[in-house]
């Protein structure tokens, strides 16, 4: 069977191309609200930390109706960190809507999601977005698209893929750039002309992947996915198995089926081929796995999604201050937690070291792993994590690394600048595209060779530079790459900073903390320029005698603080530094507290080197 009234689509994207916008004109025009209805822009954004860093992080699904013709839209994060989440989409749909800022032109994340569809065999539309900006290179950006389908070898389907020039923004769609459109009717139409329907079986045996999982506390965990062939009726026993470990299954019932109507999840009583559907009451169901009618166990193939190229420590925070902020703060609370996460994030990896405070977390990058401490944080827990490292691979007994392509669109003056700071980090060149008044480079690179390099590079450009990078796969070891050139300020003993005592110590670099703040010994309050670690008394108060000369009791003025972001913090932190995790405080420390302690293991590290 054909369903005709069908269509099945995921928008894919870099990061900031326009994605989600083009969903919230897509569902207005699409009939998903009332005529007279307040909305939100962004509306798929629903997560906080999507709507205060305007990113997308989780792939999320929504439909509307065009001339009688149901269409199912996935829209996918942007964010490479996040391809995981759009891996595992890619098996719900048909075909994608490719979409292409008209300026920047396909991006690092643009190539991944491409080939991925591709290798799905997905038939693909080609939206140029954002085509009202006034630097605009519509048909430039075409032929590069054209280039990169042919580089990653499209069949010739593929590379005669029908092209849509759009204005997200202001939900317009034509076939040329110079023709301003009225509404999207030429994207809709393309659609349902290009992307082929759902086919299957309606009468054959239930079989529906699981490919994504949520989690609700009145119902418990929530499984989505598109049903492959046969009918799933509500309240149906069903059988879960494993493609990858055949031999184990077990049985569940459908307590609740769904499906999905522009934004809300709406009660149906049966589903069938092509549907995409929200099924509770099966508990043990996670990513990858295929329910299947009792009696006819076939799981459908699930290719493994890449592996993480990061990990952090997660530990329970023993500082000072322990226990003082956090809601869960004992080693099993933060356990569970993390074991939880896996059953969302099919990209995350969660390993219990020997000790039972510490876990080990692998993820796609800083971004990924930042988001998860960011998201925990808000939760109420409280915890400590290490700096990232890399995971190296051993291949042909050769050490490896993780490489990424990194691609950066500069000033035409800041290029300098950029090629000495990529050399001393193992970059290497590979293309260098002038873009008008600006420059497009890009580079392999060592992915240690990026850790706390973001901040370097908007300083270098003036904040005026974009940077973007993607795994590349893995290459030999590069060599020694010098993870940081400041030192820390430590603080010297434990109590309340006061004015007096961050005067003197302001001298000595950048302050992290302000006067109130309250401190430990070992606490790091700000950065050395000159790359030792120095220890400051920054709870020194001025003692009072009763002689006084003139000037000496003037106003102590006090440079601001430089406010750390937890992205900023991961980057700053050492080998041999933690950060403080809570609800309230991002705190930067040493490992060992006591400096006499510190200096002993900083002296046997060196005598083993």
């Amino acid at each position: 069977m054909v369903r005709e009234d069908l269509r099945n689509i995921a928008i894919v994207a870099h990061v900031d191309h326009g994605k989600t916008t083009l969903v919230d004109e897509m569902l207005k025009q699409g009939g998903a609200f009332r005529q007279n209805q307040v909305v939100e822009e962004r509306v798929m954004d629903s997560n906080d930390l999507e709507r205060e860093r305007g990113i997308t992080i989780l792939a999320k699904n929504t439909s509307c109706t065009y001339n009688g013709v149901k269409i199912n839209i996935i829209d996918t994060p942007g964010h490479a960190d996040f391809g995981g989440e759009v891996e595992r989409v890619l098996k719900m749909v048909d075909g994608v809507l490719l979409l292409v800022d008209a300026f920047e032109g396909p991006m690092p994340q643009t190539r991944f999601v491409l080939q991925k569809a591709m290798e799905l065999g997905h038939k693909i539309i080609v939206v140029v977005n954002k085509i009202d900006r006034p630097d605009a290179r519509c048909y430039e950006v075409q032929e590069e698209v054209l280039e990169l389908l042919l580089d990653l070898n499209a069949s010739d389907e593929q590379l005669d893929s029908p092209v849509v020039f759009c204005s997200g923004r202001d939900g317009t769609a034509s076939y040329a750039p110079e023709v301003k459109g009225a509404d999207l009717r030429p994207l809709f139409d393309k659609i349902i002309e290009h992307i082929d329907p759902p086919e299957g079986d309606p009468d054959g045996p239930f079989q529906m992947m699981v490919s994504a999982v949520d989690y609700n506390e009145y119902v418990g965990r929530i499984v989505i996915g598109r049903v492959a062939r046969g009918t799933v009726k509500q309240g149906q026993e069903v059988a879960i198995c494993d493609y990858h470990n055949p031999e184990t299954h077990y049985k569940g019932k459908v307590v609740s089926l769904n499906e999905i109507t522009g934004l809300k999840r709406t009660p149906c009583d049966s589903a069938t081929v092509g549907d995409i559907v929200v099924i509770s009451g099966i508990e043990q169901a996670t990513i990858g796995e295929t329910l299947c009618a009792v009696g006819s166990e076939e799981p459908l193939a699930f290719s493994k999604i890449s592996q993480p190229t990061m990990e952090m420590t997660f530990s329970v925070n023993n500082s000072p201050f322990a226990g003082r902020e956090g809601k869960f703060v004992t080693s099993r609370q933060i356990r569970e937690r993390l074991y939880r996460e896996l059953l969302k994030d099919v990209s995350l990896k969660v390993h219990d070291t020997d000790s039972s405070d510490s876990f080990l977390v692998a993820g796609r990058g800083e971004m990924h792993l930042s988001i998860l401490i960011e998201t925990m944080r808000r939760e109420g827990y409280e915890f400590q994590v290490s700096t990232p490292h890399v995971l190296y691979k051993e291949i042909d007994g050769q050490k490896c690394e993780p490489v990424e392509r990194l691609v950066v669109d500069v000033p035409e003056d800041c290029v300098g600048s950029i090629m000495e700071k990529m050399g001393t980090r193992k970059g290497e060149l590979q293309h260098m595209t002038p873009q008008g008044s600006r420059m497009k480079l890009e580079f392999l690179i060592p992915a240690r060779g990026l850790l706390g390099y973001k901040n370097e590079f908007l300083t270098d450009t003036k904040g005026e530079g974009i940077m973007a990078s993607i795994f590349e796969g893995y290459e030999p070891y590069k060599g020694d790459i010098p993870r940081r050139t400041v030192g820390s300020l430590i603080a010297f003993e434990t109590g309340t900073a006061v004015t007096y005592g961050l005067y003197n110590a302001q001298e000595r670099g950048q302050l992290f903390i302000g006067p109130g703040t309250e401190v430990y010994e070992g606490m790091i309050v700000g950065q050395n320029p000159k790359g030792d670690d120095l220890v400051v008394n920054v709870c020194k108060k001025k003692q009072m005698t009763n002689t006084r000369a003139s000037g000496s009791d003037d106003a102590l003025r006090l440079i601001p603080p430089k406010d750390m972001s937890l992205e900023q913090c991961i980057e700053f932190i050492g080998e041999d530094e933690l950060i403080e995790v809570t609800p309230k405080n991002l705190r930067l420390r040493k490992s060992i507290l006591d400096k006499a302690q510190r200096m002993k293991a900083q002296s046997r590290a060196k005598q083993q080197d």
